[in-house]
C-alpha cells in the first residue's frame, strides 16, 4: 500500500516564474504517468539580482511547501537556485533533489566540436561560475564563455518572446560569445527556449542552442527508476496537475498558457504565501 501511495505521489518542478513551464512540458512528454506540483516564486521575479542568501532561502521554502504537497522528488527547475543553493538543499533534504546545471553541461559537451561552449544565464547564475565548474570537472580542454543576460526574464515574464525589442537585445548579448567563435550554447536559463527562434536567428545555423529541460528530465526518469518511484500507468485517467504562484494567478496563467500552447492547460493555478 505505501509504495502504491509513492507512485501515485507528484513530482515537485520550481522556478522563479514561468520559465520551468520548459521542465514541465518536457515531463508532460517524457514522463506522461507522472502528475507534478509546480511552483512559480513569481513574487519574487528575477532571481538573478538577487543575493546567495536569499535564492537559498527561498529555494528552502519552496521545497519545504513542495513536500508538503506531497512531492516524491523535486526538480529545481531554476538554473540560478540549482547554481547558488543546490548543495545546500540536498543536505538538508532526504528526498530526492535534481538542478538543471549538470545536465546542460553534459549535453553540451556531446555536441561541442570546437571545445568553445558559451553559457547565457542571469547574473547569479554566471557569478556562480557553476556551468564553468562542472565543464572543468568534466572536460578540462574545454572553454566556457559566459554572458548575463538580466532583460531576457523579464521580457520573457511578460510575454514577449519575439519582438523587435528581443532581437536588439539578443544581439548585444550574444555578440561578445559570437565573437570568440562559440559552437555550443547552453541556454542557463529555464525562461530562454522560450526565445529559441530568435537566438537562432541571431547566431545563425552553425551555434547548437542546449535545452538542459530535456536533458535534465531525461535523467530524472532515470532517478525515478533506480529509486523504484517511477508512476504507473493511469490508463484513460489524466494526471491533475497543480500549480502554484507566490504572485498574482492570472498574469502566470495567461502567460504560461501562451508559452506552453494549447496542448498543455493551466487550469488548475493557486495562489500560495510561503514562509
Amino acid at each position: 500500500m505505501f509504495d502504491q501511495i509513492i507512485e501515485c505521489a507528484p513530482l515537485g518542478v520550481f522556478d522563479s516564474g514561468v520559465g520551468g513551464l520548459t521542465v514541465a512540458g518536457e515531463i508532460f512528454r517524457q514522463l506522461p504517468a507522472e502528475e507534478i506540483v509546480y511552483l512559480g516564486d513569481t513574487a519574487h521575479v528575477p532571481y538573478g539580482p538577487r543575493a546567495v542568501e536569499e535564492l537559498i532561502g527561498f529555494a528552502d521554502e519552496i521545497v519545504d511547501f513542495l513536500i508538503s504537497q506531497g512531492a516524491k522528488a523535486i526538480v529545481d527547475a531554476c538554473n540560478t537556485t540549482s547554481s547558488v543553493a543546490l548543495e545546500f538543499l540536498l543536505s538538508k533534504y532526504d528526498i530526492p533533489i535534481i538542478g538543471v546545471v549538470e545536465p546542460g553541461v553534459k549535453a553540451a559537451l556531446r555536441h561541442t566540436v570546437s571545445g568553445r561552449v558559451g553559457v547565457i544565464a542571469t547574473e547569479a547564475t554566471i557569478m556562480s561560475a557553476a556551468h564553468r565548474r562542472k565543464v572543468q570537472q568534466l572536460e578540462p580542454a574545454v572553454q566556457v564563455y559566459g554572458q548575463a543576460c538580466p532583460l531576457f526574464v523579464p521580457l520573457v515574464e511578460s510575454g514577449e518572446t519575439n519582438s523587435g525589442k528581443v532581437r536588439q537585445v539578443a544581439r548585444e548579448y550574444l555578440a561578445p560569445l559570437m565573437d570568440q567563435g562559440i559552437d555550443t550554447l547552453i541556454l542557463g536559463c529555464t525562461h530562454y527556449p522560450f526565445l529559441v527562434p530568435v537566438l537562432k536567428e541571431v547566431l545563425g545555423p552553425d551555434v547548437n542552442l542546449v535545452d538542459p529541460a530535456w536533458e535534465t528530465v531525461r535523467q530524472l526518469g532515470r532517478l525515478l527508476e533506480e529509486k523504484g518511484l517511477t508512476g504507473r500507468d493511469k490508463g484513460t485517467v489524466s494526471p491533475q496537475h497543480r500549480f502554484y504562484v507566490t504572485g498574482a494567478v492570472e498574469p502566470f496563467r495567461e502567460v504560461g498558457q501562451r508559452l506552453l500552447g494549447t496542448g498543455y492547460l493551466l487550469e488548475r493555478v493557486m495562489q500560495v504565501t510561503l514562509g
